[in-house]
């Protein structure tokens, strides 16, 4: 019986997506400063305005609200008539020190008076579960529909900077549906794309984005006669951004993980240092599905982790391969423990989190590029000497 997933994306340009950015952008300059710094920075935004709030203990010296025009430029809110200018939106700032409550579990852990261990030494930011996937559906180790709409969203952007389609405007967004045939995909059935644009003719704005988005961006081996494609259904869309809506850090989760193809455990990524187990210990979920995966032991690979406040050890984690792993799940869940080590400061350590890289997150996907840490496999020989 045919199946089929529909997952979405956003460009850098959506309202929440502006948010994610200005927050990450803002993380990474003070890393660049202060790499044990702690920070939970959240923004919000509607009509030529945004709020900049959260926690940041740091010695960085930074200039926030520069940081924050500077990234709002770089999307391309750069016109009055957009509703939303880096140039002269209000910007105000509410920024508060860590509560010491929380600071106090994450610099010495519970588990720090009994051992000397370094990585025993810092605890978990706060409780909660996080969740990683990898599969061999696609070279990313991705679910095509999310990875798909990544790229069209992507493309979007590029088209739009490169003044190859140049009365786009930075709001849009991409939906993919993949048809499966017995857990493979075959085809995509359906493409949605909305881009906010200027004043022109929706019928030249559609041939456009068909024929220098969407039909470059998806193999041609999975577009069929039957595939639907809906470019603006609307046949408008000049007000968008945060004049059309308000936006908001941390409320595209499903976007920035794995399109809602495997659960979530709800917390958000954007503005929030490592020792934010919400972050860093996805990321290190990500990394631990993906070796297990290519290294043979399965073809697909669902992780769970949950921490306790304070606690540097997790208090459970659990691998489910969906009946393709070589052993039982029980055993490659065992394996997984043995070779990798879920300790928050492990994580930061191995996976080098302490350092600005976080910009570049905020749009198009946390998962499935080469360029992040998190996505190398060189755990991979060490989990093939248990296959042998």
């Amino acid at each position: 019986m045919n199946r089929f997933f529909t997952s979405e994306s956003v460009t850098e340009g959506h309202p929440d997506k502006v948010c994610d950015r200005v927050s990450d952008s803002i993380l990474d300059a003070i890393l660049e400063q202060d790499e044990k710094a702690r920070v939970a920075c959240e923004c919000c935004c509607t009509e030529n305005f945004l709020l900049i709030m959260g926690e940041i203990t740091t010695t960085a010296k930074v200039d926030l609200e520069s940081v924050a025009r500077n990234t709002i430029k770089e999307i391309g809110y750069n016109k009055d008539e957009y509703g939303f200018n880096y140039e002269n939106l209000q910007i105000k700032l509410l920024i508060n020190k860590q509560s010491p409550d929380i600071a106090m579990g994450v610099d010495s852990s519970i588990e720090h008076k009994d051992t000397k261990d370094y990585f025993d030494m810092v605890g978990a930011g706060d409780q909660g579960l996080m969740f990683g996937h990898a599969s061999k559906e696609t070279e990313e180790y991705m679910p095509l529909a999310i990875t798909l709409a990544h790229k069209l969203c992507s493309k979007l952007t590029s088209v739009r900077k490169e003044g190859v389609i140049p009365y786009l405007r930075p709001d849009g967004k991409s939906q993919v549906t993949v048809e499966y045939d017995n857990g493979v995909p075959v085809r995509v059935d359906t493409v949605v794309l909305s881009t906010q644009h200027d004043d022109v003719d929706i019928e030249i704005l559609r041939k456009d984005v068909l024929e220098k988005v969407i039909l470059p961006t998806i193999d041609n081996g999975m577009i069929d006669k039957e595939t639907k494609f809906f470019i603006n259904p609307t046949g408008r869309f000049i007000v968008g951004g945060p004049k059309g809506d308000s936006g908001l850090t941390g409320r595209k989760i499903i976007v920035d993980t794995y399109g809602g193809f495997i659960a979530h455990g709800g917390g958000a990524f954007s503005g929030k240092d490592p020792t934010k187990v919400d972050r860093s210990a996805t990321y290190y979920a990500r990394y631990v599905a993906k070796n297990l995966v290519a290294s043979g032991l399965c073809e697909r690979a669902d992780l769970q982790v949950a921490y306790a406040i304070g606690k540097a050890s997790p208090v459970s984690i659990d691998v489910n391969t969906h009946s393709t792993g070589i052993f039982p799940d029980e055993k490659i869940t065992q394996i997984a423990k043995e070779v990798f080590d879920f300790r928050p400061m492990a994580i930061i350590t191995n996976l080098q989190l302490n350092r600005p890289q976080y910009k570049e997150t905020s749009a198009y996907g946390h998962f499935g590029r080469k360029e992040f840490s998190w996505e190398k496999l060189d755990k991979v020989e060490i989990l093939k000497s248990y296959i042998r």
